[in-house]
């Protein structure tokens, strides 16, 4: 008997062909698909659907009732707020068969999206960009970004420690917590 390395409610679906990462805990009725990948140290919270092919990386937590479709790859330190959902097809119809149609959506690593948020598919949200509740992201996100709103509409930056950075005439600004300096260049944000 092959021992596993993680944690599975007795009321959660696992099928087989998955691969799932020591230290990875799976909470109450939820259903972890064919064919995904789940890294290390993961905490998938309740009623969370992983769809086949899905890649999570270390760390990533996914709280009650989000909704992981085929083509989503979240790196590591991703954070999924609560009934968060994700889309795979940009015109789904109940009588047309759109399976070869799925489109990718990446979120990279240390990316935050909040409570109700719905992220359409075939974009990219950049590192540790922060995606606030409720907002519908319909385009990429830069990395450090702050979005807010449907449609989701910058509102800001943010620092790797989830606050929001005000920046001086000279493009530089500190973290609270961190005490890290980031700086604006062009539009891009950066640790300096």
């Amino acid at each position: 008997m092959i021992e596993t390395q993680y944690f599975a409610h007795p009321t959660s679906v696992i099928d087989e062909k998955c691969s799932i990462g020591t230290g990875t805990r799976i909470w109450h009725f939820s259903h972890i698909m064919s064919g995904c990948i789940i890294g290390e140290g993961c905490n998938i919270g309740q009623n969370v659907v992983v769809s086949s092919d899905v890649i999570l990386g270390k760390n990533v937590k996914i709280q009650n009732n989000v909704s992981i479709y085929t083509g989503v790859v979240c790196e590591d330190d991703v954070f999924l707020g609560p009934s968060m959902v994700f889309t795979n097809i940009v015109n789904p119809r109940s009588a047309i068969n759109r399976k070869n149609e799925y489109m990718s959506t990446f979120v990279r690593k240390g990316a935050t999206i909040g409570a109700n948020a719905t992220v359409l598919c075939g974009i990219e949200i950049g590192e540790f960009a922060f995606i606030g509740a409720g907002a519908v992201v319909t385009k990429s996100v830069p990395a450090y970004a702050l979005v807010v709103g449907n449609p989701a509409r910058q509102a800001g930056w943010m620092s790797e420690f989830g606050h929001k950075l005000n920046f001086d005439k000279d493009g530089k600004a500190t973290c609270p917590e961190s005490k890290a300096t980031y700086e604006l260049i062009n539009g891009r944000v950066r640790i300096a």
